[in-house]
């Protein structure tokens, strides 16, 4: 690996780890498509990738946001079980379909959800276990 694919795949992390801590996305949504794009994994490579980088970055974040109070630890554990089972499902079911179907179907779903975050009002809900600050 040359010293511009290391200074690009960390600029992707740091900017992926500084949007999922800022705007809790998933750095997924980042790290896809720029490791796709700009350093030309294949998709299957980079969804796997993606998935392994984010459990620090994670990590760290809900740390950060556990220590000032904004976690709802009971409802992200039934989330993780969830996510675990899915996760599993998903991987299996991605690993079987072909790159660039699994390409256009990544864009379906960012799209998708862009789409409902323009379209959809907010709604006004205080977390669960949320402290007052």
């Amino acid at each position: 690996m040359t010293l511009i694919e290391i200074l690009a795949l960390f600029g992707i992390g740091l900017t992926a780890g500084v949007l999922a801590g800022l705007l809790g996305i998933g750095g997924g949504v980042l790290m896809v498509p720029a490791m796709v794009l700009i350093t030309a994994f294949d998709q299957h490579v980079a969804q796997g990738t993606s998935l392994l980088v984010i459990i620090p970055a994670a990590a760290f974040g809900s740390f950060t946001h556990h220590r000032h109070g904004r976690l709802a630890l009971r409802d992200a554990a039934a989330l993780a079980v969830g996510g675990v089972v899915g996760a599993l499902l998903g991987s299996v079911t991605a690993l079987s379909l072909d790159e660039d179907l699994l390409r256009r179907l990544f864009a379906i779903l960012l799209l998708g959800i862009a789409a409902r975050m323009l379209l959809t009002r907010r709604r006004a809900a205080e977390p669960v276990d949320a402290k007052p600050t």
